[in-house]
């Protein structure tokens, strides 16, 4: 028998551990895969091969993520036909089919399409996309982004296609060791193609409420600004939505519990994240309370009826079965005698139609004229032109109480049909209340006269008397109760002392403002509105007033008074007082005429009234104001809400720093925080902070960061600026600077008369502040000297959320919500 050649096993070696060791992302006929061996796409970010479920040892055909730790499986081929033992292989049919074997190589599933030519070849891409190629023509003949099961990726689409009316649906998997589809699904109604439901069954157990361009009405967290960026697509072939991510290991999963869940994965804790999930609560199930019935998370029984309606089943109701909803107390009558009573704000029903009309009174005539209208809603468009009238025909399903509620964008005051014998039997129920509302308020109006006349008084007295009045306005006057509002513990050692600040009684407000009047309206804010003053002595103020019996900002509104308290800057706004009475809350600060810096940079006319000059002081400005609530203040304080429209500017373009509604005080050695609140702006947070609730100095650092590169530019972060890679700012500059272009990053306005030399710095700064890495980000100590003297500066590298990929190839429009949560829990 002859020897083996030595030598030429020796050099064919290499060869064959590299056809053995080296992972292929395709494969042609002829060319089988066993179980136990996979295709990993060419990025090794997507696996496929045989797997079984924790608890199962049935083998199925499925894609799941390679690098990640925690096996997550995205799609499944044989999801209904499971091979019970590892002796099954998948491969290239003769016909050209990809399809699944078992041992005795008989065909359990298949792609199931007709080729003209069997030459096709398969190839699973770095999106999670298997394709079925035909390597005559080039086309992809199938793809199981077509096929989704239980899971949403980046790219894919779920709608429907017009012309076939096939329906892309994501289904749950029967539990979570058996992904044959289960009982709920998730996709478009093709009766309502305008939002996504959860079915179980043909039952509807979820609506998202309407796409308005920007987000969901049920969803606002599914928002253009925010991780997941949603698009839609309508056209005559098809309507579909997708999305995109700032992060690849991101997914939307129609779970076996029967929420729809949008998940990222956070290598440091090595978890799926929940970034968002639906239905959340017992008023997100559809029609929870029935016909005619209103749900409110905040009341006991949570499902109530319509004024004028009365439950179905007095005796259903009563066990907690609200399922069979209202009916009316009085027929309607349809002979021009009935009328619409205000609900005020309301999830708005299902099922709506939708008329252009010119003012609300056409709406409402609208719906009177029809005997089946029952509701109507009116949408006034801003700038002019005509307005939406929503009106609705039947049942009214599905409706909501806002009251305590912040989540619905689709928000309508709804005008609710009833009889016109249950406006008499209305009228008599609320008598009391109108007199004494029309006492209340005749009784408002007389004060407001004799504020009015006693503010004429008092300009025209001498400036002693102004003097006096002054003085009553100092501490001294200050009602004992505000300290117990206030909790002034919080100040530390010093207690009361510790609060220099003034307080006001609420009737020198009212007249300051002149009773809050219109004309003196500066601007509405989240929890309230901002006015003009003028104090007795002719001092300019702006009273920030918190909404009248709202809880909203109330734990700000607090936060701000004891911060502002111990801090004194000429870069920080400056707070002259506050008032608590009653209900009432208000803060005054001094008046900044120039409002605030994002009014003038993201302006193409008034941007060109902040040369670098001025510019260049701001950012100073800014960087010297934060350095101090870092490190030379009495308190360490994190601001958490630094964004341009948080800088106000004075008579001389000065900055100032406003709004410490969620600012955080650290102790002398504390560095970090964690938080399971995620308060702030999105595209300003830092992403340790919106993934993770940690946050800490750098937190600001990053949001400084993101300020400088929007003032250098005068480009909004949350934009796409690269038509080809879809990159936010951050990602625009990086790409700049390494491409040693970062003078195309210069706002034009000022292009021509900057200091070349010095914007290169300051993009240099910007860069080093908006790295991942909170730990590589410098101090404001630093960046203050970076910015101040020629020091040599450190390399930057990549910025944290610097790619957003825009399937759509349109910008995205500008969105911001001030609160998100974001909590872990364990993947399948």
């Amino acid at each position: 028998m002859p020897k083996p050649d030595i030598f030429l096993l020796l050099s064919s070696f290499p060869l064959l551990c590299m056809l053995s060791c080296t992972a292929t992302d395709s494969i042609n006929a002829a060319q089988p895969i066993q179980d136990g061996e996979t295709l990993i796409s060419s990025t090794q970010t997507f696996e496929l091969g045989f797997f079984s479920p924790k608890n199962s040892k049935n083998r199925y055909v499925g894609i799941w993520y390679h690098k990640i730790t925690e096996h997550t499986v995205v799609w499944v081929a044989n999801r209904e036909n499971p091979l019970t033992d590892s002796s099954g292989a998948f491969s290239i049919a003769e016909n050209g089919n990809f399809v699944v074997l078992d041992g005795n190589r008989n065909i359990v599933w298949s792609t199931n399409v007709s080729f003209q030519s069997n030459y096709t070849s398969m190839k699973l891409l770095d999106n999670g996309n298997l394709i079925l190629v035909d390597r005559n023509s080039g086309t992809v003949r199938w793809q199981s982004f077509d096929h989704p099961s239980d899971t949403l990726l980046p790219g894919m689409k779920i709608g429907m296609n017009k012309k076939t009316g096939e329906n892309r649906l994501l289904l749950s998997w029967k539990d979570v060791d058996n992904p044959a589809p289960g009982s709920y699904s998730f996709g478009l109604d093709p009766q309502d193609s305008n939002q996504f439901f959860i079915w179980v069954g043909l039952d509807r157990h979820w609506r998202s409420g309407y796409w308005n361009g920007r987000t969901f009405n049920k969803i606002p967290e599914a928002s253009t600004d925010f991780l997941f960026h949603f698009i839609t697509i309508s056209n005559d072939d098809e309507v579909f939505f997708q999305y995109s991510a700032l992060y690849d290991n991101t997914r939307m999963v129609m779970d076996v519990s029967g929420q729809i869940r949008c998940q990222v994965w956070y290598d440091t804790s090595k978890k799926w994240g929940l970034a968002w999930f639906e239905p959340r609560d017992r008023c997100s199930i559809y029609g929870a309370c029935g016909a005619y019935g209103i749900c409110n998370n905040h009341n006991q029984p949570f499902c109530k009826c319509m004024p004028g309606f009365e439950p179905a089943s007095e005796t259903e109701w009563g066990l907690g079965n609200w399922s069979g909803g209202c009916v009316r107390r009085m027929p309607l009558k349809c002979d021009g005698g009935d009328w619409f009573l205000s609900l005020g704000q309301m999830k708005v029903p299902d099922s709506e139609s939708t008329v252009i009309v010119a003012s609300e009174e056409e709406c409402r005539k609208v719906c009177a004229r029809n005997c089946r209208c029952s509701a109507y809603a009116y949408a006034k468009v801003s700038g002019g032109g005509a307005s939406t009238c929503l009106v609705w025909f039947g049942n009214l399903m599905d409706g909501g109480d806002l009251r305590g509620e912040e989540r619905d964008e689709g928000a309508q005051d709804l005008y609710i049909r009833l009889a016109g014998s249950e406006l008499r039997s209305h009228k008599k129920r609320w008598l009391p209340l109108i007199v004494t509302v029309t006492i209340v308020m005749a009784a408002f109006l007389l004060g407001t006269l004799i504020c009015r006349w006693k503010r004429r008084i008092d300009r025209i007295k001498g400036n002693r008397e102004k003097m006096l009045n002054m003085s009553l306005f100092r501490l001294s006057t200050m009602d004992p109760s505000a300290y117990n509002f206030l909790d002034v513990a919080q100040l530390g050692g010093d207690g009361i002392q510790g609060l220099d600040i003034p307080f006001f009684h609420f009737e020198y407000i009212v007249t300051a403002t002149d009773n809050f009047s219109d004309s003196n309206k500066l601007g509405q804010g989240g929890f309230g509105s901002v006015y003009k003053g003028e104090l007795p002595g002719g001092q300019e103020i702006a009273v920030k007033r918190l909404s009248s019996g709202s809880g909203q900002g109330l734990e700000e509104f607090k936060n701000e008074v004891i911060l502002i308290a111990k801090l004194q800057h000429r870069n920080l706004v400056r707070l002259l007082g506050y008032c608590v009475e009653g209900d009432e809350k208000m803060l005054l600060y001094e008046y900044l005429p120039n409002k605030s810096l994002d009014f003038f940079i993201f302006d193409e006319k008034r941007s060109k009234l902040l040369d670098w000059e001025k510019r260049f002081d701001i950012i100073l400005g800014i960087a010297r104001g934060l350095l101090y609530l870092h490190q030379d203040s009495r308190l360490k304080i994190i601001h958490r809400d630094l964004k341009t429209s948080n800088i106000l500017l004075d008579e001389e373009m000065n900055p100032k720093i406003s709004d410490f509604g969620i600012a955080r005080i650290f102790g002398g050695n504390q560095t970090q925080a964690n938080t399971h609140r995620v308060v702030g702006t999105y595209g300003y947070m830092s992403p340790e902070y919106a993934l993770h609730g940690l946050f800490s100095m750098k937190s600001d650092v990053y949001s400084f960061g993101v300020m400088l590169l929007e003032i250098i530019s005068g480009k909004k972060n949350n934009g796409f600026y690269d038509d080809e890679r879809s990159l936010g700012l951050l990602g625009l500059a990086w790409l700049l600077w390494s491409e040693e272009r970062w003078c195309d990053l210069v706002d034009p306005s000022i292009s021509k008369t900057c200091d070349g030399n010095e914007v290169m710095k300051c993009i240099h700064v910007g860069l080093l502040c908006v790295q991942e890495d909170a730990r590589n980000r410098p101090s404001m100590a630093s960046v203050v000297m970076f910015l101040s003297e020629g020091a040599t500066l450190p390399m930057p590298e990549e910025p944290a959320f610097h790619v957003r990929r825009n399937h759509s190839g349109k910008e995205s429009s500008s969105y911001s919500k001030n609160e998100v949560t974001i909590s872990l829990l364990d993947g399948r």
